[in-house]
């Protein structure tokens, strides 16, 4: 899955197991996974300093998390990015199962 939208470019890296966002050309950060049953763990999102404060972060997650969703896969948020970005977006709460819902207070 891939989503382009001018400058901004967001992929799937399966070989490095992340998902990346590129400005023009530029690696501008990235959100790791690691599968785990149906789930995929999401420990750790990175944006370069340079590119901080644009919703860069926001637009890796979303993308991350709609690619989970139309592949039916589960989400175990354990980076804390992405926990905050489920708090402020409950429509992506359907892919966190209740159990870890309740140990994030979700």
């Amino acid at each position: 899955m891939t989503r382009d939208s001018g400058q901004i470019t967001i992929k799937e890296n399966e070989e490095r197991q992340r998902y990346e966002i590129y400005v023009g050309d530029q690696l501008a950060g990235h959100t790791e996974y690691r599968p785990v049953g149906h789930a995929r763990l999401l420990p750790h999102t990175e944006i370069n300093e340079r590119y901080e404060g644009q919703g860069l972060g926001s637009q890796l997650i979303q993308f991350a998390l709609d690619d989970l969703r139309a592949r039916g896969l589960n989400a175990v948020p354990t980076c804390p990015f992405v926990v905050a970005f489920i708090r402020k977006h409950p429509d992506y709460l359907e892919l966190v199962q209740p159990g870890q819902r309740r140990a994030l207070k979700l």
